[in-house]
């Protein structure tokens, strides 16, 4: 339960500096995303309170905001928190609609699901702890240092601005923890941050700098690799259906500039897309494109070129006839919205609340021209006029998201810098790099979205790129900054450009999260900096709450020695993809095991199985 502390003592024996006298927490959590919620659910579980405070009037960052189709190349990868989230979305289909219904297939084992419900699952999670988690909405934390009191290396406190009523409020911790997407209160601690891509050869980066590429990963004319203070493009992930029973029409914003979409049209006529496919296409084959649609051909004809609402965007089904709209990939205009994004990081709210009206209102204009334009060929406007906004999410907001999807933002040098060599196998069909101190697996692309608008004579627009990944380990160290003793950066990460693009995914930052959830209650117990608590209990505490620290193939964490071989492979002893722990032991691998235990090991060779074997290692 929180407590008013009148007095000016923290309880960590510090003096409460001028100003910031409030109500004392044992962790203080800025941002209501996934990351920031996962860090107070595991720390409650271990005995701890904190306070979650979100600038938005409702919590559950992008998840809660469109990203309904999960990012995670492998599943299984990530477990922990983000396991109970899916299976608590999974649960809620079923007990909602039956277990053989449409609604629970099209969840895809709660990897999809609709804005409303992942809100609603999160507000569950949170409430099943009780009364040590207070969250509290329309927070707003501004990073300038005056919001700020530091007692040398270590944040006393901080004050925020109650939205509603423009009143201040301070809160007070032992431990903080940074978990917004742009890394405001890192900042305001002045920890070390990049913003912008760094150089191809600064760490010898695939995509790295200024690049251009067909879509995917076919490098073309005009790369440099040149560093820049370039952000990669936010946008919107829409809630879309085509179900006449919840749509709502797009409406036709205020600001419309029809100049800014006219590029569409043209990409419509003549079919020109950026996959690798469009190398092979002539500008003969884009005239009778043209002369095929003007006389009444229902859809394109060039190779690999989208049509309708999907030239406009990506489709991912969720249950109840909704969908996940994100940017079209293969498109050189789209819902992102790239170059007027670049001052998000480090710009006021002021200016944030300004982009993203400016971002909403261009989203929509997009789609009333895609939909209205005579300059569009009149059936593409007839399939794009089947879409529009789902009437059953965010009713407070004209049926449109929230919150921007910020995909990047400040990105902290940590105790550990993440780059693409740790998400990269070493060696074909290989592992990347091992990290002794992983705190979760994950797996997802390299993936940055376009730096900036499209330009004259290129392929795609620069920046976009995506490289694939093995499943990778990811060290504690790139949550803990260097010179802050009672900080942590789950969702503002250490890393590059490239190492961040893949780590910014939201099973990752859940997984994170949870993470610092452990770090900062043990923290609050020893009185210790979180650099300083030993990765090897965190690990612990993470393997007993079914957290995957290295993946294997075919060993999940209800095997009854999960925790065991996920030790042992952290150590290097299973170096391979499969733990195989029923397969019964070779000599060769006997004889390794057993020097390696120093001591002789009971069993026969191709009688005794795997797993008794490297139980004995324990």
């Amino acid at each position: 339960m929180k407590r008013i502390f009148v007095t000016i003592l923290l309880l960590a024996g510090l003096l409460c500096p001028a100003g910031m006298r409030g109500a004392h927490y044992d962790i203080v959590i800025v941002g209501a995303t996934p990351g920031g919620i996962m860090t107070a659910i595991e720390a409650a579980r271990m005995g701890r309170s904190s306070v979650v405070l979100e600038r938005s009037f409702h919590i559950g960052g992008l998840p809660a905001n469109g990203l309904g189709a999960t990012d995670i190349a492998t599943r299984g990868a990530t477990t922990g928190l983000f396991s109970e989230f899916t299976n608590n979305i999974k649960e809620y289909y079923t007990r909602e609609y039956g277990a053989e219904s449409a609604q629970v297939a099209d969840c895809s084992d709660g990897f999809h699901f609709e804005p409303s419900v992942a809100e609603k699952v999160f507000a569950d999670m949170i409430a099943a702890e009780g009364d040590r988690i207070t969250v509290l909405t329309g927070r707003q934390f501004n990073f300038s240092t005056g919001d700020i009191s530091m007692d040398g290396g270590r944040i006393a406190g901080i004050r925020v601005v109650k939205r509603i009523t423009g009143d201040d409020e301070t809160y007070t911790g032992r431990v903080f923890v940074d978990a917004t997407y742009e890394g405001d209160l890192g900042a305001a601690a002045r920890v070390p941050f990049r913003i912008g891509r760094e150089a191809a050869w600064e760490f010898n980066e695939p995509g790295a700098g200024k690049t251009y590429e067909y879509w995917k990963s076919l490098p073309a004319e005009g790369s440099t690799g040149e560093p820049d203070n370039a952000v990669q493009a936010y946008n919107y992930r829409l809630c879309l259906t085509r179900d006449t029973a919840q749509l709502v029409p797009f409406p036709k914003p205020e600001t419309y500039n029809r100049e800014e979409y006219l590029s569409l049209a043209e990409d419509v006529w003549s079919g020109r897309h950026t996959w690798k496919a469009f190398r092979d296409v002539t500008p003969a084959m884009m005239e009778e494109n043209r002369r095929h649609l003007l006389a009444g051909g229902e859809r394109t004809i060039i190779p690999w070129d989208n049509w309708g609402i999907e030239k406009l965007v990506t489709i991912n089904v969720e249950p109840n006839g909704k969908t996940d709209a994100n940017n079209q990939h293969a498109a050189l205009i789209s819902t992102d919205l790239p170059e007027e994004n670049w001052p998000w990081p480090t710009s006021s709210w002021e200016w944030r609340d300004r982009f993203a009206k400016r971002l909403r209102d261009y989203t929509l204009g997009l789609f009333w021209f895609a939909q209205n334009d005579t300059a569009l060929p009149v059936q593409f406007r007839r399939e794009i006029a089947k879409w529009g906004l789902s009437g059953g999410e965010y009713a407070d907001n004209g049926n449109f998201p929230r919150q921007v999807y910020v995909r990047e933002g400040r990105r902290f040098e940590g105790m550990y810098f993440f780059t693409a060599k740790d998400a990269l196998p070493v060696e074909e069909g290989g592992r990347p790099p091992l990290h002794a101190s992983s705190i979760t697996a994950s797996h997802y692309a390299l993936d940055s979205h376009a730096a900036r608008k499209r330009e004259e004579g290129r392929v795609h627009l620069d920046g976009f790129i995506s490289y694939p990944t093995a499943v990778y380990t990811v060290p504690y160290g790139v949550i803990v900054p260097k010179a802050v003793d009672n900080l942590l950066l789950p969702v503002p990460v250490s890393g590059s450009h490239i190492g961040f693009s893949t780590l910014r995914m939201e099973p990752c930052w859940m997984a994170l999260g949870q993470a610092a959830g452990v770090a900062a209650a043990m923290a609050c117990e020893s009185g210790s900096a979180v650099c300083d608590i030993p990765v090897e209990r965190i690990q612990q505490r993470l393997l007993d709450e079914n957290a995957t620290l290295i993946y294997f193939e075919d060993v999940r964490p209800d095997d009854a020695d999960f925790a065991l071989f996920q030790k042992l492979g952290l150590q290097g002893v299973l170096s391979d993809w499969t733990v195989r722990p029923d397969d019964a032991v070779t000599a060769d691998e006997l004889a390794q095991w057993s020097a390696l235990a120093q001591r002789p090991i009971k069993a026969r060779a191709g009688k005794t199985l795997r797993r008794d074997v490297l139980r004995q290692l324990q």
